[in-house]
């Protein structure tokens, strides 16, 4: 696998924002705005797999749909090698999409049940002027085959298939073109967990064979141990931690990140594991607080005092980061990310 800090970034993501419209009246004006996502900021590297972990609603599938340009920023930028896609029209952008693809949640509402799974797989082929039809038909037949499904399946309907097998078709889909990024949106969650495991061990496959690079969207932080090189952590439209996989497993520093973690069941019945209750719920995205959004949900005595504070990402630790946030960590490592400006605790 590359080594994220040593190669050029392949994607890199600065300060996006995707925000929808909330309308009211007669007249429908604007009355505020849905901040889905609200200044990420990341870089993938060639090869290398991101996992993007959090709960339903944190604005996961949103940034994945923005990153691939499904859905236009409000600002910020995407830069795909040393180009800026956000910015860019349809026209411009659509030879672009041959590098970047989407592996979506469910594969039964992402594949027309109308069309055979050659019509599915060909369609790439045909919207780039990619082959003739006899090109085509074996380039088919040899994705097919890469993704452990039988030539003959190209003639049937996805209706035809089981949950897993529609998966696969999906990701035959999303390799036609020969991508450099895929974003995989919960690709395994819609799956039964014996399945999952097979879905897993293909994409780390293809990963290999093809030296693809993953956008790894999940809300299950066991899902993504196995797959990705590092792991960000989002919470209501922020990456609130980011380090290496290993790291975040072993030693994570934001407090939601230890409740998420808590609640990955052990495998050895023997062991017993400390879970971390959430209380409160999660703030609306259209009035999130002014302050600490996780620090606001479990009312920390030290809310308030992160009212227009900056919360950004700092560096706790090498290729290491955490928003300095003084609800969310300990003493110690509030310390240590502490901004100069905010005076030390009495």
């Amino acid at each position: 696998m590359t080594d994220p800090m040593t190669a050029f970034p392949l994607l890199s993501v600065s300060k996006l924002c995707v925000h929808f419209p909330v309308r009211s009246g007669v007249m429908l004006r604007q009355s505020g705005a849905v901040r889905a996502v609200d200044g990420v900021s990341f870089d993938i590297a060639p090869g290398e797999t991101l996992g993007l972990v959090g709960e339903s609603g944190c604005g996961k599938s949103t940034l994945g749909k923005a990153v691939v340009r499904l859905l236009k920023p409000t600002s910020g930028s995407i830069h795909f090698g040393k180009t800026d896609i956000s910015v860019l029209s349809s026209s411009s952008l659509r030879p672009m999409r041959r590098d970047f693809q989407m592996i979506f949640q469910d594969p039964a509402e992402s594949l027309d049940s109308r069309m055979s799974v050659r019509a599915i797989i060909e369609e790439p082929f045909i919207i780039h002027g990619i082959g003739n039809r006899v090109e085509r038909t074996k380039q088919v037949n040899e994705l097919l085959d890469r993704v452990g499904l039988p030539t003959s399946a190209a003639e049937r309907y996805t209706f035809e298939f089981s949950g897993g097998q529609r998966q696969r078709i999906g990701i035959a889909r999303a390799l036609a073109l020969k991508p450099k990024l895929i974003v995989c949106d919960e690709p395994v969650s819609a799956l039964d967990v014996s399945i999952q495991s097979q879905i897993l061990n293909l994409l780390v496959e293809l990963q290999k064979d093809f030296g693809l690079s993953y956008l790894f969207i999940a809300h299950d932080l066991s899902v993504v141990k196995h797959i990705s090189d590092r792991v960000a952590v989002m919470y209501l439209g922020k990456i609130v931690e980011m380090a290496d996989a290993e790291t975040i497993y072993r030693d994570p520093r934001h407090a939601y990140t230890k409740a998420l973690l808590s609640a990955i069941p052990s495998h050895d019945p023997k062991v017993r594991k400390e879970k971390i209750l959430l209380e409160g719920d999660v703030p609306s995205p259209i009035d999130p607080p002014k302050g600490s959004a996780f620090g606001h949900r479990i009312g920390h005595p030290r809310y308030l005092e992160t009212e227009g504070m900056d919360l950004a990402l700092a560096e706790i630790a090498p290729r290491h980061q955490v928003a300095a946030d003084p609800c969310c960590l300990s003493p110690e490592d509030w310390e240590k990310v502490r901004p100069a400006k905010v005076p030390a605790l009495p």
